[in-house]
């Protein structure tokens, strides 16, 4: 029998984090964060990280739970999280996936195979370098002429999985990773699960974006980011590539002004909100929810999820 799993998905900025709160707390659950950025320690503004406060005692994994030195990536996601779901059913709760890394979701659902191509550091590096002198936009047109899918779902300013794409094409002469992640996709669920989706007016979701962008800074964004360039992180960690934290980095190296990383950092999550939706709209099994204006999605889930489960 398959394990329950609960879903919480969407763009960021629609209420995520506290819906899933709620729903634990009517259900007996517990939540595993599904977000690229919150696991790590001392990147809490950037990452509009959930606070105790804000989990009124409902229990969080993958929150807080490894140093901005270290690499997180969708394999360790993948385990870390099919760990926690062991641990929160042994409790007998049930666990509920909350976040905005489609790519994460589906390699928890899927049990998606991750095995390693061959590994050619100096391909990677000999790419790294590439992009150094010629630019990240540069880099991702290479990808572009192989593998558009995978050009289209990778932000050129994610160097290393566009490096990952190239490197996969390079090393099995020729296949993209665009088709092997479709592959993957067709795979049988490894759990029960309902898989929800909130999404609320463009427009909405844009202002709500704006005012959270507005927020980290009145919050201390750039005071945060100094702290960790001071304890020696540099654009090179995979955690100062996360939105909001490159960008501050860049203002504090001249690159622009610091109102200016402000505007960027508006726009890139604007572009990522959009890349986000467009992922969970090629997700199966998908129960979409429409949270604009003062709509609770938690009666909705409850619903649902009682339907299903309970």
């Amino acid at each position: 029998m398959l394990q329950p799993l609960i879903i919480i998905a969407g763009p960021t900025a629609t209420g995520k984090s506290s819906a899933a709160v709620s729903l634990a707390q009517k259900i007996n659950g517990s939540v595993i964060s599904a977000d690229s950025m919150q696991v790590y320690r001392g990147m809490d503004i950037g990452s509009a990280k959930i606070t105790e406060e804000e989990m009124h005692g409902v229990k969080h994994y993958l929150v807080d739970c490894i140093d901005p030195h270290e690499e997180w990536n969708v394999v360790r996601f993948r385990d870390e999280a099919a760990k926690a779901v062991l641990e929160i059913r042994s409790e007998g709760k049930i666990p509920i996936v909350c976040g905005g890394t489609g790519f994460y979701i589906q390699a928890l659902l899927y049990d998606i195979d991750f095995t390693e191509t061959t590994k050619d550091d100096s391909f990677r590096d000999e790419m790294l370098e590439f992009a150094r002198t010629n630019g990240n936009e540069a880099l991702h047109l290479k990808l572009a002429a192989i593998d558009p899918a995978s050009a289209d779902a990778i932000h050129p300013n994610n160097v290393k999985r566009v490096i990952r794409a190239l490197e996969f094409a390079k090393t099995t002469g020729g296949s993209m990773i665009s088709s092997h992640n479709a592959e993957q996709r067709e795979r049988p669920a490894a759990y029960d699960s309902v898989y929800f989706v909130l999404n609320m007016d463009r427009n909405e979701l844009y202002e709500r974006i704006n005012s959270r962008v507005d927020k980290m800074f009145e919050e201390g964004l750039v005071e945060e980011v100094i702290t960790l360039k001071g304890e020696g992180l540099t654009d090179n960690d995979v955690s100062m590539q996360g939105l909001g934290y490159k960008e501050i980095l860049r203002a504090l190296d001249g690159e622009y002004t610091i109102e200016e990383a402000r505007e960027k950092i508006k726009e890139e999550t604007r572009h990522f909100a959009k890349r986000q939706l467009t992922w969970f709209k090629r997700e199966k099994n998908i129960t979409w929810i429409d949270v604009s204006g003062d709509v609770d999605p938690v009666g909705i889930m409850t619903s649902v999820v009682s339907q299903h489960f309970i």
